[in-house]
């Protein structure tokens, strides 16, 4: 194992696992967003998925609304999210096996690399369950700001387990629905207690990739079998993420049809 120093692996620079735990996350996010096809446009994606299902006018609330609000079914909204759950999932793990194969384009002294991957992909599916289940653009005309960034890492720590990352959740959906409704400007959430929720959230899925990681690589050190490993670990973590967030969202403001009242 070469001894530099990756971006999941603590330095020895004094400094605390939550420290080190929140550059960690901030590394990877960055690393991820960079990704091409990581950013999803909220219009575009709710169009794309909800023609098949629903009128151009009921399509056009939905965008200007949300999927709830407009009328939509929530067994439609339900169904369109689990074909989107599976597809992102056998995306993620068709590019595990890859980077597992010899000569792949990961190998196995680049699972940074590997990392990003991954939770670009669980960055993808977050935006997409968001949006159906109501969630208003997180891209504010592509620019991914600071804010954005804490939005996303509630998201990916709620779909990780972490109960401050639910609570967050909660709390930003309470908020931005106000503005949502009554047409208002953007808020910054850093005044709020949401904002501190946001950074502890980061600390932890930091320490929790930093406990995974290693893991993860050893799989990669066996060809073959190491990509089939690998794949199946890609598999097996993201599928329970995506549903625990997709039962969270479903109960939160945005996934209500009272909403725009």
């Amino acid at each position: 194992m070469t001894s530099e120093a990756s971006p999941y692996t603590p330095e020895n620079t004094g400094n605390t696992p939550e420290d080190t735990g929140t550059k960690v996350w901030n590394k990877i996010l960055q690393a991820s967003l960079a990704l091409p096809g990581t950013k999803v446009h909220r219009n575009s994606f709710l169009r794309s998925q909800l023609t098949s299902y629903c009128a151009q006018t009921q399509v056009q609330k939905a965008i200007d609304t949300s999927p709830a609000v407009a009328g939509i079914p929530e067994e439609v909204i339900d169904k369109i999210a689990d074909a989107c759950i599976k597809q992102q999932v056998l995306i993620a793990s068709s590019l595990s096996f890859t980077a597992g194969l010899p000569g792949g384009w990961f190998m196995a002294a680049t699972v940074p690399a590997d990392l990003a991957q991954f939770y670009g992909n669980v960055i993808v599916l977050a935006q997409k369950l968001a949006y159906l289940y109501g969630w208003p653009d997180l891209l504010e005309g592509d620019e991914v700001d600071e804010q954005t960034k804490w939005q996303l890492t509630l998201l990916i720590g709620s779909m990780m387990g972490a109960n401050l990352a639910q609570r967050g959740l909660m709390e930003v959906a309470e908020r931005l629905a106000v503005q949502v409704a009554h047409r208002l400007p953007r808020e910054a959430l850093t005044k709020y207690a949401v904002y501190n929720l946001a950074k502890q959230t980061a600390r932890w899925i930091g320490i929790s990739i930093t406990k995974t990681s290693f893991s993860r690589g050893i799989s990669k050190a066996i060809p073959v079998i190491g990509a089939v490993a690998s794949a199946g670990i890609t598999a097996g973590m993201m599928w329970p993420m995506a549903r625990r967030l997709q039962r969270h969202l479903k109960t939160l403001k945005f996934a209500k049809p009272e909403l725009e009242t």
